[in-house]
C-alpha cells in the first residue's frame, strides 16, 4: 500500500461519515480489518508517519489556541483527529496551521480520543496482532517552540475566533 492507497481509505471514511466520529472510527476499524495483512501493515506505518509529521510546534501551538491549553495526549488526539479529517486538510493544516480557523469546529471532532484506537484496532483485526513501531516516535516535535504567553500572536485568525 502507498500513501495515495492510504489517504483513499483515511478520505473515503471521512466522507462517509459526514464528519460523525463515531461512525468515522467504525467505518476504518471495518476498513482496515478487510485489508490484507501486508496492506494493514502498511496502513499502520503510514498512519504513524502522519502522526509524527504532524507533531509539530506549529501545529500545537494552533491547538493550544483553539482548545485554550493542549497537553500532550490532547495534542495526540488531535493530530489523529486532523488525519481522520483527509488529505487535504491535512496538508492544507501543516502548511498554514492558522487556515484552521476557516475550518468548521467541532470540539468533539477536532480533539476525539478515539479515532489512533480504531486504526489501532483494525489493523490488529487484519493483521491478527498489534504492530510495534518501526522507528521511535519523535523526542521533540518539529519547528520553531513557542512561548505559551506569545502563542496567540503567532495564529491571528486562530486567536480571533476561539480566544
Amino acid at each position: 500500500m502507498d500513501e495515495m492507497k492510504f489517504w483513499t481509505i483515511i478520505d473515503s471514511a471521512h466522507e462517509q461519515s459526514n464528519g460523525d466520529m463515531d461512525e468515522k472510527c467504525e467505518l476504518i476499524r471495518t476498513a482496515l480489518s478487510n485489508l490484507p495483512k501486508d496492506d494493514a501493515r502498511a496502513f499502520s506505518a503510514h498512519f504513524r508517519a502522519m502522526m509524527d509529521r504532524a507533531y509539530s510546534w506549529p501545529l500545537w501551538g494552533a491547538a493550544y489556541v483553539i482548545n485554550g491549553g493542549c497537553g500532550d495526549d490532547t495534542f495526540s488526539d488531535f493530530r489523529a483527529s486532523l488525519i481522520s479529517r483527509g488529505r487535504t486538510a491535512f496538508a492544507r493544516a501543516l502548511a498554514d496551521p492558522d487556515s484552521l480557523a476557516t475550518e468548521d469546529f467541532d470540539e468533539d471532532a477536532w480533539f476525539y480520543e478515539g479515532y489512533q484506537y480504531a486504526v489501532t484496532d483494525g489493523v490488529k483485526a487484519a493483521v491478527g496482532s498489534a504492530i510495534s513501531r518501526e522507528s521511535p516516535h519523535p523526542d521533540e516535535p518539529s519547528g520553531q517552540a513557542w512561548d505559551e504567553d506569545k502563542v496567540y500572536e503567532l495564529y491571528p485568525q486562530l486567536a480571533e475566533k476561539f480566544a
